[in-house]
């Protein structure tokens, strides 16, 4: 009995060991992208900005989404692009690092001012990084200018929010002292 209990001991220390390397790793991972991704702004669409039940955020929606969503229904691989589910749509960056819809991936060489997003396909909907932004409650008005998302980009074509910039490109959030 005192045998069994030792190992039993030993499991749940193993376990918990590889569950925080996991997650350490994870972590690691995140940090990466968030600083070595190249910087990447994609334009908002509009969208309510409020929850009651999750407090102060804005629900994002991204102008690509809607112009992949529209290249998909044209595409005539549609019923197998919405069976992929994820995907990738090459972008060409303007000279303040804007991404315009180019096409749908098909695999070809990319231009030097061109990128590959991966993109995902939820209930129908594209998706990029998340659908929304979170921010301190009663702050809703420093964020009601937000006209771009930055995103970093890793070599994968992964994309991560960062922040929200207004039209001029200036970060939104920050408190003016």
């Amino acid at each position: 009995m005192m045998l069994k209990a030792k190992r039993n001991h030993w499991i749940i220390v193993l376990t918990t060991v590889v569950v925080l390397l996991a997650e350490n790793w994870a972590v690691w991972q995140k940090e990466r992208h968030l600083s070595e991704g190249e910087i990447v702004y994609l334009e908002l669409a509009p969208v309510d900005p409020r929850s009651l039940m999750q407090g102060d955020y804005m629900a994002l929606n991204f102008a690509l989404s809607d112009q992949i969503q529209s290249a998909l229904h044209q595409s005539e691989r549609y019923e197998d692009s919405l069976k992929a589910r994820n995907g990738y749509v090459v972008v060409r960056l303007d000279e303040k690092r804007i991404a315009h819809f180019q096409r749908l991936d098909d695999g070809s060489s990319l231009r030097d001012d061109e990128r590959r997003l991966r993109y995902r396909l939820r209930n129908g909907q594209v998706r990029f990084t998340t659908d929304a932004f979170f921010f301190q409650e009663g702050h809703g008005e420093r964020y009601e200018p937000a006209r771009y998302g930055q995103l970093r980009v890793n070599t994968k074509g992964e994309p991560l929010l960062v922040a929200l910039y207004n039209a001029e490109l200036t970060k939104l959030g920050e408190s003016v002292k």
